[in-house]
């Protein structure tokens, strides 16, 4: 049997994903207005092969309501994804480039033209993370008093899908006679009109854009919702997600493959990565020493300002650090985070301060602390075990801890045959090992 392959995508974050990251001595502190930051990073994890660096988005500051606790942070400043991914195409080569749009405040005209140039400008290397947004103050920047619901930004979103899709087979491969003798530059009969008419949006098209050299743009999809599960199983290529245990991420593999399988997919669609936070030393005291600095830099205001932005803006202030998590009002806000970690309090017995310590690192994501070995056994009993295809790799600061990811975990897995030691194509669907999708129109 042949061995399988893990899939790494390293999750750009500013100064990096621990809350207190960018107070480490070699952090950049400033990192999201430093685009040579930016390129170091993404340069790093080419040289060592990632198959995709990946940039989350929201229109809002998140815990903005405590601008006191967010000024203990490095998460005010955050630039556009789509603008910062095609500059990093101009100074890169082979990595995939994903970012996030979402499909609540945007038009899916507008993000299937940009995913489009982005595939164009990069060769091939464009991935789109499509999110309903769950920052509540998003709707205050876009005009509007409140958030959609959660069922109807679903409902949006699914459609939003289906017109972006449809915008990026507007033109056959071959539209192009280029035929400069006879005056004739495209096939009219290779040019098809979307026409769409529905629920939430009348789109007429076709795309300014030619189609894009991976025929779609890989399609990532975050959302672990039941509502998110059902449109990641019909149409996503990789899965994002948040897993800390490694039964319950079993159960959510088996039930996104089998959910694609209902849906009439290809076997093995989609591709699960978790996120994945190390913490690497050459010993284990060593990392158990990185962890601890780290977290004894966390105030606990900014700890509990997080804990409240991940549960959907619960206030916890009035409840003693070291009691229990007390049961919590509804949200319209994130809801499958909100459960994971309501689900890990409530079984672990973990304090307030507790919980928050473990969101403060990671927000519910893995977090294995130790040696380069250690951290290659818990990524290879994950993939061996059906819990993840592969990881998005989360250093708590940037970019000190992913060179210890790069220097030392990497060059462990590629040992033990379990990741590449150089790329064999030069798109993201290469790297992930897609097929490109076929034109509906082609002959």
């Amino acid at each position: 049997m042949t061995q399988p392959k893990l899939h790494l995508g390293l999750f750009l974050q500013e100064a990096g994903h621990h809350v207190a990251g960018w107070r480490h001595p070699k952090a950049v502190a400033l990192a999201a207005s430093d685009f040579r930051h930016y390129t170091a990073l993404a340069r790093l994890a080419e040289a060592a092969c990632f198959d995709m660096v990946f940039i989350q988005d929201s229109y809002a500051m998140r815990g903005a309501s405590d601008l006191q606790a967010l000024s203990g942070t490095a998460r005010a400043l955050t630039w556009d994804p789509l603008t910062t991914l095609a500059a990093l195409a101009a100074v890169t080569e082979r990595i995939g480039l994903v970012g996030t749009a979402t499909t609540t405040y945007n038009e899916p005209y507008a993000v299937a033209r940009q995913f489009a140039s982005l595939d164009h400008l990069s060769g091939g290397r464009a991935g789109w993370n499509l999110v309903t947004s769950n920052n509540e103050s998003e709707a205050r920047n876009f005009s509007r008093s409140s958030h959609a619901q959660h069922a109807d930004r679903y409902a949006r979103a699914s459609e939003f899908l289906d017109v972006v899709r449809g915008l990026w087979d507007s033109w056959q491969d071959d539209a192009w006679l280029l035929d400069k003798e006879n005056g004739r530059f495209f096939d009219p009969e290779r040019l098809h009109v979307l026409q769409h008419r529905g629920e939430h949006f009348s789109v007429q098209g076709p795309l300014t854009v030619a189609r894009p050299p991976q025929g779609h743009p890989v399609l990532v999809q975050a959302g672990s919702s039941d509502t998110g599960r059902a449109l990641g199983a019909r149409g996503a290529d990789v899965i994002f997600t948040a897993q800390h245990q490694k039964e319950t991420a079993q159960a959510f593999y088996r039930d996104m493959k089998q959910r694609a399988a209902d849906a009439g997919r290809s076997v093995g669609a989609p591709l699960i990565m978790p996120g994945l936070a190390p913490v690497v030393g050459r010993s284990r005291q060593e990392a158990q020493d990185k962890q601890a600095q780290l977290q004894e830099a966390v105030p606990p205001a900014v700890g509990l300002a997080t804990l409240a932005t991940s549960l959907g803006e619960v206030d916890l202030s009035a409840y003693p650090l070291d009691g229990p998590l007390p049961e919590l009002p509804p949200t319209n806000g994130p809801t499958s985070r909100r459960q994971l970690l309501v689900e890990l309090a409530r079984r672990d017995n973990l304090t307030i301060r507790q919980l928050y310590q473990h969101v403060t690192g990671a927000r519910g994501h893995l977090t294995v602390v130790g040696t380069a070995q250690d951290v290659a056994d818990v990524m290879q009993d994950w993939l061996e075990s059906q819990a993840a295809d592969g990881f998005n790799i989360m250093p708590a600061h940037f970019p000190a801890a992913l060179e210890d990811f790069t220097q030392a975990v990497v060059p462990e897995l590629q040992r033990r045959g379990l990741f590449r030691t150089q790329y064999e194509g030069h798109t993201l669907r290469d790297h992930l090992g897609l097929q490109r999708p076929v034109h509906p129109h082609a002959r």
